[in-house]
């Protein structure tokens, strides 16, 4: 092992990470957990759903590529001039699967043995690409039938529908895998493009989890590591449509075959253009907040269920992105206008001062309970800590900021982001409720 590697201990969970950063610019993360049977390892890129507009080094020129570019790369990997990635890992043992969301593209497996021959598999297919016209052309119509099936989900669509509502020209309005006319734009050139610029070594991260060594784990992502290419010096420049800060649409209802109505009311974030720290302080307060007004303990929760107006599908949720941040709740409701009044009313009705020190506790601990249970889980490590690691903050720093937050934070979080007028409803419902 030529590479040097940093030992840094994260006090509050009591865990050592490791990290390295190869030549290449690759940045390598393990979390060695001995008392574990299993390994796990995830390999992404910085490079999702939302660049479709980007100046790579050395060009002067803004490239713009076709929604769904990113997902069509991510099936195209793990297809090899002979045969399947999923069959060798299969062989092996071990469990793999990718994916892609609006902001990185992710390859993983876990393996309860094999494991370094496994990460050299997943090392190896991710760097070699193999794109022909004919190949690109295949795919495309497998791709159009996966894009026509999610057509049909009620979920995803009063998803899509909400983040419509909420976005006026940010591309997180637009489906991850792009449209059917989107994708035909696709060709082979495109995917080298988008290959060679967000999958160089620089805008990548490996993270490793689980019963490893790290000196034999270090040496083999050296082995197999680009030994061709080195950092660069400038940055990829990625470009977002300027968006104002009000919303869309207030309201969008799309009728599908579906046995109840389906509603997603998003609350659009206009506190953006950071990561870092300050971004994962901000996931922490406003995931409290959420819990302090919406959660099973919360007097709003009780009267909606009471009314019948939710069951226990209903969720919510906090996206926190650099460029774009939303809240978000959720569940099927035989009346969503009805509960949104509900909802819009006693928001209106809240202040700041009305969130209590005890309501708060409550949430801040139920947040800190779910985190550690879900720190057993490697696959949940790894994935969260991959995200936070490309907006620039450490999610093992979690456990630390969450204790800091105090009800001080909150206040002045629902202050700033709980607005009605950045609202929007969006409801999937069965033929026969929009015919009545």
């Amino acid at each position: 092992m030529t590479v040097p590697v940093e030992e840094m201990y994260m006090d509050r969970i009591r865990e050592k990470l490791y990290c390295s950063k190869l030549p290449s610019g690759l940045e390598v993360f393990i979390l060695p957990k001995k008392e574990y049977s299993k390994q796990f390892a995830i390999y992404a890129t910085n490079f999702g759903s939302v660049d479709m507009r980007f100046s790579v080094p050395g060009e002067n020129k803004v490239t713009e590529v076709p929604a769904g570019v990113a997902h069509f790369l991510e099936h195209k990997l793990f297809e090899e001039e002979e045969g399947n990635v999923f069959d060798r890992f299969s062989r092996l043992g071990a469990s793999a699967n990718a994916y892609t969301n609006f902001t990185t593209t992710a390859y993983l497996f876990s393996s309860t043995s094999n494991f370094y021959k496994c990460l050299e598999v997943l090392l190896q297919f991710v760097q070699s690409p193999h794109f022909t016209d004919e190949n690109v052309e295949k795919e495309k119509g497998i791709i159009s039938q996966e894009i026509r099936m999610y057509d049909d989900n009620g979920e995803w669509k009063s998803f899509f529908n909400m983040l419509q509502g909420l976005y006026h020209r940010h591309p997180v309005r637009v489906d991850i895998a792009g449209t059917v006319e989107s994708i035909s734009g696709i060709d082979k050139d495109v995917l080298y493009k988008c290959y060679n610029n967000f999958y160089h070594p620089d805008n990548m991260a490996l993270f490793v989890v689980g019963n490893v060594d790290i000196d034999e784990t270090m040496e083999l992502v050296e082995k197999n590591a680009k030994k061709n290419l080195s950092e660069r010096e400038e940055e990829i420049k990625r470009y977002y449509p300027e968006e104002p800060p009000h919303i869309h649409a207030e309201r969008i209802e799309q009728v599908l075959a579906v046995s109840q109505p389906i509603f997603n009311i998003g609350i659009k974030d206009t506190r953006v253009g950071f990561g870092g720290s300050e971004l994962l302080k901000k996931d922490i307060t406003t995931t409290i907040l959420l819990e302090m007004l919406f959660g099973k303990s919360s007097q709003l929760y009780q009267r909606l269920y009471d009314e019948g107006l939710i069951d226990d599908s209903f969720g919510f949720d906090y996206t926190a992105e650099t460029d774009y941040s939303y809240s978000m709740l959720g569940g099927e409701s035989p009346d969503p206008d009805r509960l949104y009044e509900i909802i819009r009313q006693s928001v209106a009705d809240t202040k700041p001062e009305n969130l209590t020190e005890e309501d708060f506790h409550l949430a801040r601990n139920k947040l800190l309970g779910r985190y550690l249970r879900n720190f057993d889980q490697l696959e949940y490590i790894a994935s969260n800590f991959i995200s936070y690691h490309f907006k620039g903050a450490n999610f093992l720093d979690f456990m630390g900021l969450l204790e800091q937050t105090d009800l001080g934070s909150v206040r002045e979080r629902f202050d700033e982001h709980i607005r009605p007028w950045a609202s929007t409803l969006s409801i999937v419902s069965p033929q026969q409720r929009k015919e009545g």
